[in-house]
Parts: structure tokens; sequence; C-alpha cells
């Protein structure tokens, strides 16, 4: 049975039964806590922890989860992989332990023609938690399970929470058996790679508290409303259905291996180290194919790191296994073609997944054969000086300039037998993202405690959002906080946190910025609002200083934005869709949203590209917008079904969670987007739109920068006034600018170059003069001087070696010769042959001037140069060289 048919069978089989089909969340985690969301549970927790309320009793999902912590152990074993798919089932307050039983139990055993897996039930084995009698006498009694395969575990293995204080509850996990051939007898207890767990079902009845470890937490009493969570890893049923070895030789992924196995030459099964670099590029680059799906991009830092690691990792060990040149578009066309199936927007986005991952692969080759020249040298120069470790300046130095993940350097360092200073490493990295974070703005909510927020969203619920209509209206304040606490009253100069139930002001999201304002109270109280953020989902908080007066919850309140602010913003917001739109029309649906910031007259907006966008594409993209702007189009929003947008085209942006309901927003005929964001009324009210320019942010992403409105007229006004004033030096029209400027520059550079001919020429007719006033220092010929200022360093290193070359070769001879450029001193001096063998180093000469001029120098024996900060020490360093060559002559 394929993936796809065990995926398909899952969903009809629950949806027949009652529960609602929740499609697979993006990758990207709606929780700050996490990078990637690496559980089936994880789009459902908000329901669970009762942050929001669940659409419906009962759900089914099959939920695409990516796991990390171990990724240097893909490959080498078969169980370790970085992408999976887990089928859930969920009820909320419905049915319990025996509902989630009962249907575990018909689908893994009923029949295929029905609809089942059709699993042996004799081969089936169940575990449940150490004192959990319930669910085994319902396997037992009502189920049928012989009382030798029921076994218990403790907490380790059979009871599940979150981490954190919160819902729990035993578990039931069903196994099943392998067979003789994995293992001795005795059942998962015993042995869990014979028996292997197939189904974990959670029930969640209780509540814990704080406690480290999965073990050592108190129970502090029942759940008011118990829940079921399920999770069944859908590779390892495939590998069970498909009667393979391991998941690596099921369908998704055993095509991927077959594909690189024909492009490098290797057989799986032939060479244990050729088995382990097939696995890695299977698993790596179906989960690469994901990731970018859902929107990641490779970069250095968070999901984009894991996905730059991934692929790197993948790529080094297609060339181990041979591969000279590009792999990727092969290995992903596979993966496309396979998971595709259950996934159709992978096929939707082919062109925009391919451009990201191709341009990464671009990037690490050529990475790859700098860096690795590099490693090698620091390998060799480590063992040669008796070392083991390799310092962590190198390896950072890999990772800075030439894109090496820590881990692609420990790996690669470990194959010649070397460890790695990761202490050190890390310690380098830390001081660049404190120089890079220096001046950056800290994170709205981070991982802040929630609870406070968490109380007024259960007390007085969300908040209502009437600023899509209005920009002023009465509200109550339903929740405080001073300084990030709970108080029951704030008075003037206190930093506050307001909710209101009801309230114009927008939250900052979707790349716009939060509305400014104030709220005033029928107190006689005034709130100065800077900011308005969403902690948790449905509530407003409203972070300002109280003004006047005292803030007391309960009061009644009158909320107005600044107008001016927010139409600057919703201009440049409606700007952000149109750009949008325009450049997909005119680079293709790759060119998809990355990311956005809207704010009041200008606005950035980031997208998927491989490569710079050319001036003329730019040029073109902006006259398309303002062309649209001067159509006058009606932008119009509606609420409809995530499935109604989807059929009429609505652009959705990448890694954003959308509920069943979503907000259409359509500008005429030209663009329609998924956004809650607010926006002009008419496309006419933007006036202008002007692409300042676009610049690269990361591995295939770009970020353009735009002025809207009055902003966009100001700065065209600016550089009318710049063109203008040209015009009067030039004397010529705007047309001319471009090719007499040009002209003047060209004139310019000649100028300079001649100029540059005649002061060398210049320099260089002192050599014969200099060498033939040589003074003669204890048989050695010392030529010394000083050249006229500005004298370059190429000229005067020419000028050095000149007359060097004057002086008889038999004769000992040094030269020394010194220039001031910008108000430094510098010296070149060199010695010839003969000289040397006295003993007479240009080295130890240079460095003895350039001490008496404040500075330092070096070089070789025959030719060395250096410096200092001062010019009037010349005279001096003249006569330090005399003296040491007198010395050692």
């Amino acid at each position: 049975m394929e993936s796809a048919e065990i995926r398909r069978r899952w969903l009809s089989f629950f949806e027949e039964r009652g529960h609602t089909v929740v499609p697979s969340a993006s990758l990207i985690a709606d929780d700050p806590t996490l990078l990637l969301v690496n559980a089936g549970m994880v789009p459902f927790k908000p329901y669970f922890l009762g942050e929001a309320k669940p659409p419906a009793p009962r759900a089914t999902s099959v939920q695409k989860c990516v796991r990390t912590p171990d990724i240097e152990e893909v490959g080498k074993t078969t169980r370790h992989g970085t992408f999976f798919q887990m089928c859930g089932n969920f009820s909320f307050g419905d049915y319990f332990k025996e509902g989630a039983i009962k249907y575990a139990w018909e689908l893994l055993t009923g029949s295929v023609a029905d609809g089942g897996y059709g699993l042996d039930p004799e081969r089936l084995w169940i575990t449940v938690y150490l004192d959990d009698d319930e669910a085994e006498s319902i396997w037992r009694d009502k189920i049928g399970v012989p009382a030798e395969r029921i076994q218990r575990l403790g907490k380790k293995d059979n009871f599940w929470s979150m981490g954190v204080p919160g819902p729990c509850g035993p578990c039931s996990e069903i196994n099943y058996d392998r067979g003789p051939e994995f293992g001795v007898e005795g059942g998962p207890a015993v042995n869990d790679e014979r028996y292997v767990e197939i189904w974990n079902l959670v029930f969640m009845q209780y509540e814990r508290g704080a406690g480290e470890g999965k073990e050592d937490f108190p129970i502090l009493g029942d759940l008011p409303s118990k829940n079921i969570d399920t999770g069944l890893g859908l590779e390892r049923l495939a590998m069970i259905l498909q009667g393979v070895q391991n998941m690596y030789e099921t369908d998704t992924l055993r095509v991927v291996m077959d594909k690189a196995t024909e492009l490098t030459g290797v057989r799986y099964g032939d060479k244990h180290d050729t088995d382990v670099s097939l696995r890695v590029v299977a698993d790596h680059i179906r989960t690469s194919v994901m990731l970018i799906g859902d929107g990641v991009t490779p970069g250095n830092e968070g999901r984009g790191y894991v996905l730059r690691r991934i692929m790197r990792r993948a790529i080094r060990n297609m060339r181990l296994m041979g591969a000279t040149g590009p792999v990727v578009a092969d290995l992903i066309d596979v993966v496309i073609k396979t998971m595709g199936q259950q996934y159709p927007e992978l096929i939707t986005d082919r062109k925009r997944i391919e451009s990201v991952a191709l341009a990464e692969e671009a990037a690490f080759l050529k990475a790859l054969k700098g860096g690795t020249n590099i490693l090698d040298t620091a390998v060799t120069e480590t063992k040669a000086a008796g070392g083991s470790v390799l310092a962590g300046d190198k390896a950072f130095l890999l990772h800075d300039t030439w894109g090496f993940p820590i881990d692609l350097t420990l790996e690669m360092a470990a194959e010649q037998g070397l460890s790695v200073d990761e202490d050190g490493f890390r310690r380098l990295m830390k001081e660049q993202r404190e120089r890079a974070k220096a001046d950056a703005k800290a994170k709205k909510t981070g991982h802040a405690d929630l609870s406070a927020y968490r109380e007024v969203a259960d007390a007085a619920g969300s908040t209502q959002f009437t600023g899509y209509n209005f920009t002023e209206g009465e509200g109550t304040v339903v929740g405080l906080l001073v300084d990030g606490v709970p108080s029951p009253a704030a008075t003037e100069g206190d930093e506050v946190e307001v909710v209101l139930d009801r309230t114009p002001f927008y939250a900052e999201g979707g790349g716009q910025l939060a509305d400014q304002g104030r709220i005033k109270l029928d107190t006689g109280a005034v709130i100065e609002i800077r900011d308005v953020q969403q902690p948790v989902p449905g509530v407003f908080v409203h972070k300002g200083s109280v003004q006047v007066g005292e803030v007391t919850v309960g009061a009644s309140a009158y909320a107005a934005i600044d107008i001016k602010r927010r139409r600057a913003i919703a201009r440049a917001h409606s700007a952000t869709h149109l750009t949008h739109q325009a450049l997909r029309d005119a680079l293709g649906p790759t060119a998809a949203q990355a990311g956005s910031e809207n704010s009041p007259g200008r606005f950035r907006f980031d997208f998927g590209s491989p490569a710079a966008v050319p001036g003329t594409v730019l040029t073109d993209v902006e006259q398309k917008i303002n062309e649209v702007l001067a159509r006058e189009l009606d932008v119009q929003a509606e609420i409809m079904s995530i499935d109604e947008a989807k059929k009429q085209g609505a652009i959705a942006e990448f890694g954003e969670k959308y509920g069943e309901r979503v907000r259409v927003v359509t500008i005429g005929d030209f663009s329609k987007e998924l956004c809650g964001g607010t926006h002009v009324h008419n496309t006419a009210q933007l006036g202008l739109v002007k692409l300042l320019g676009e610049s690269s942010i990361g591995s295939g992403v770009r970020r353009i920068e735009a002025l809207v409105g009055v902003d966009a007229y100001n700065f065209l006004a600016r550089e009318h006034t710049v063109v203008a004033q040209l015009q009067e030096l030039v004397k010529g029209r705007p047309d001319e600018l471009p090719e007499k400027i040009s002209g003047m520059l060209a004139k310019l550079k000649d100028a300079e170059k001649e100029i540059e001919k005649f002061r060398a020429e210049k320099v260089l007719a002192a050599a014969a003069g200099l060498a033939s006033g040589a003074q003669d220092v204890r048989g050695v010929a010392l030529v010394t001087g000083q050249v006229p200022d500005g004298t370059s360093a190429d000229d005067l290193r020419k000028l050095v070696l000149d007359v060097r070359g004057r002086i008889p070769g038999d004769r000992p001879a040094v030269v020394a010769l010194f220039t001031v450029v910008n108000g430094r001193p510098m010296t070149v001096i060199a010695t010839n042959e003969a000289a040397r063998e006295r003993g007479l180093k240009a080295g130890d000469l240079v460095r003895t001037a350039a001490k008496t001029l404040g500075g330092g120098g070096g070089g070789k024996p025959d030719v060395a140069q250096g410096g200092g900060q001062n010019a009037d020490g010349i005279g001096d360093a003249v006569a330090a060289v005399e003296r040491l060559v007198s010395e050692i002559s």
C-alpha cells in the first residue's frame, strides 16, 4: 500500500466517523518556542491549553513534521529521519479512552477491502500506563486482546505531557511484531526493534504541575474536560504494509535513493559507507523540498540554518559517492513527483522550490571548493603541530567566509581524525551576533510569560476589532498591566498595557505596523498608545503611558487612532499587494512573498528570487504599479472559506496560519490576496509609488524598498532638484546628463593615469643618481633618502629595487628609502645577496626603522616594507638603519 493511499484511508476513516479534516499546517511553527512543527498535535496545542476554542469536537489530520536533534545520526541508523508525517485523531471533550481504542483497532485490523489497513490482530501488542486499569480493561475485555499481549510501562514510556504545567495523561501504545528475524520475543517491554510502535493514544485527563524531565512532576488533579490526542507514524506503517526492512526502503524515500544511485553509480547494499550516504541524501533532500515548499529559505539563523545544513549535508554526501556536477534538480524532481501525490502544492510551486534549491546548491559547490582547501590546510597545520583539535577560529572562518555549517566542519574534521574547538567557535559566533544585534529591536513578546494575557482572554473573551470600519469608538477596560504585572489601577507616568473589549486600533501583524493614538477614560484619564500587539490570539494589548489621571479596570473608554498614520500605512499596505502581483507577473510565481513591513509612507517587500532583478524589469514593475493607480480600481475585502479563496486564486503568504474563514482583499481585476490588514478604498488614493531599489537579504531572497504617496513625491522632488543642479553644471538637457557625465569621468580617469605615469617616471628617474650616491659603511653600499611625498607604495618599491639593481652584485648593498603618504611615513628596504650573506636582512632593518617611526613592518630577507605614525621621525629612522648596518657589517 503506497504512502498516499495510507494517508487517504486515514482521513477518510475518521471523516466518516464525524471528524473534521484539518489540512496539515505549515512546517513553520506558529509557536515562539518552536522553530518547526515537530509533532502532529502542535497545531492543536492552543485548543488543549485552552487558549482558543477548537473548530469542532472531533478532528483529524496528517501533519508534516521535522525533527533535527539527532541529525548527525541520520543515515547511520535506519530509525533516524528528519521529516515524517504524523496521522492524528483528536477529541476535545467528546469521546475518550474507549472511543479512541475502538477506532484504532478498527482501522488497523479492518480489511483492506473495507477501507482498513488489514494488519494481523495476532501481531499487535499493547502497552498501557502502570496504573491505567481502565485502558487495560478496554483492550482486554472489549477489544479482545489477550492479557499476555498487554504490558504495563512506567511514566518515562507511557505518560505524556508538554514538558510544562498543563494537560497531561497516560498513554497506550500499539506495537507491531515484525517477527523473530528482528530479535528476541517478549513484547515491546523487552525489544522495541522487533515490536515497533506504530500508534500512540494519549488520554489527556490530568493537570500537571512544574517539574523537571519526563517523570519528576506532580499531578494536580483532573482536567475539567478530557481530551484525546493520538499519533500514528505514517512512515512506520508504510514500512510494515510495504513489507520492507526500514523506512528508507518505503516508496517515498526509496525512489530518491534509486535516483542517487543512478547519478553516482553506487549500489545500495554494497558498502556501509555509501549506504549511509544514500540514506542521508534521501532523507535530507525530501526534508529540504518540504521546508522550501512551506516558505523556508536557506540562511545562517533559525529554520533557515536547518535547511542550509541538511541541504549541504546531502550535496556533500553525493560528492563523497562520486557525483561531480549539480545533482539537486534531479533529486528534487523525484521527491516532487512522489510527495506531490499527497501535497499537490509541491507540484504547483515546483519552479519556486527548484529556484531556491538550485541557488543554494550553486552557492555551496562554489564554497565547497574553496572551503575544503582552507580546511585541508588547517588540518595539515594542526597535525604538523602535534595537535588533535582544530582551532575555533578556523571553524569560524569556514562558517563566516565559506558558508560551512559547523556540523559540516565537525564531520569533515572527524573524517581526518580531528575534533573541533566548538566552544571557541560558538564564542566567536556569539560575539558576532552581539555586534550585529547591538542596535536591533527586541522581539515584542519572545518567550515571555503569557499567563496574564490568557487570564484576560478567559475572563473577558477576545477583543472585538472595529478598525476596518471605524477609526474611533467606545469600549471598556477589561485588562490592565503595569510594568508587565496585572494591576487594578495605574496612575500618571506609568507604563501600561491596556486591553479593551473592543478597539479600532490595529495590532501589528501580517507585515503591517500597529496603530498609534489615544485612549480617553470617562474619569478624564488619557493614555498615549505607541504600540498594539496580540501576545495571545484574539487579545489586543495597547502599550503606552498614562499622560493624565488614573486608569482602572472596568472604566469606560473612548479609543481614537492617529488617522493620518493609519492612512499612510494603508497606502503602503495596498502598494505592497500591487508590488507583489506586478513582480509575479514579471518574474513568475517563484517571486513569492517572503515577508514585508508596511509603515507610514513606505514599505519593504521580501520575495523569492535566485538572482538580482534587472533594473529594466524593476522599472517595468514600477510603471505597471503606477498604471494600476491611474485606473482607479476599487479595493474590497470579504470573508470566505479558505477553500473558496483558493478557488478564486487568492495568494496566501508562506508560513502564515489561516483559519477556516479568511479575509480576502481584492484590488479590481489586478490582485487578490488573503490579508487581515487595512487598505485604501481605491488605488487612486495611493497617488504615486516609487521603488527605490532591490537588494539581497539572504540566499534566494531579495528585498524591494519603496515610497508611497507624499513621501514618493518628496523623493522625486529632491531628485529633480539634483538633476537641475547637474544641468547647470554640465550645461546640458536631462537626457544628455548620463552621456556628458560619463564623458567627464572618462577624461578625469585618463588625466589621473597620465599624472600617475608622470609621477612614476619622475620617481624612477632618480634611481641612477641615488645609486651613484651610495655611501660606504664598512664595505656595504648604503643608499638612504626621502622621495617626494605622495609617492605610492608600489612606486616606492619599484624605485628601491631599481636602485639595488644598479649596484654591482658582488658588492653588499642596502637600499632604504622613505616617503610620506597622507601624513604617514612609509619605508621600503631591500638588500642584495652579498649583503644577506653578511647577515643584513631587509625584514630586520624595516622593523628597526618602523619602530623609530612609531609603527611596524616586515617582509622577506630581500625586500620588506613598513610604516608608522610619526613623519617627523624619518631622519631618526635613517640614522637607526645606518647604525644597524654598521653593527652587523
